[in-house]
């Protein structure tokens, strides 16, 4: 199952549009959370909001997740090592009030379980691939080089 989240904040109805549109063509059901949208889809079961237990669920039996470009959901990914799809909104098409998620991607880009879609083309080939799970305790360059310098603060080595 294909889980779809726009938070809780701001509607996406670019995101949920599309997905409908193409849930059809998928070898997958899809499960989207919708937030505060508009669009009400008809190709795929759908609720505005979720318990924080029945996303948990939805998250651990996903195959991968797709999401606007919040970093709690490419937290919650990482957590149960499911690949995540980010699909940022745009100011400029009035889905959010500065283009922050344009450069969240920007800095995940690359990264372990983490694929960025920023057209409707690549949306689509990123849903039809396969798509590497994150590993337990994949290298993170910011995490590491904090670990190593407490470490180094506790040993009273390198500086």
């Amino acid at each position: 199952m294909i889980f779809v989240t726009v938070g809780t904040q701001l509607p996406f109805d670019r995101l949920i549009e599309l997905i409908d549109a193409m849930a059809p063509s998928l070898d997958e059901e899809v499960f989207a959370q919708t937030g505060r949208g508009r669009y009400q889809p008809v190709n795929v079961q759908s609720s505005a909001l979720l318990k924080p237990r029945q996303f948990d669920e939805l998250v651990t039996g996903a195959s991968r997740i797709v999401s606007h470009a919040g970093i709690g959901t490419v937290l919650m990914a990482q957590k149960y090592r499911k690949p995540v799809i980010l699909f940022p909104r745009r100011a400029s098409l009035g889905e959010h009030r500065n283009d922050h998620q344009l450069a969240t991607v920007a800095a995940l880009r690359g990264r372990e379980g983490i694929y960025v879609a920023e057209s409707d083309e690549e949306l689509g080939e990123l849903l039809r691939a396969d798509l590497v799970a994150p590993e337990a305790g994949a290298p993170h360059p910011g995490r590491d080089r904090l670990r190593e310098r407490i470490a180094d603060f506790i040993s009273g080595g390198p500086a």
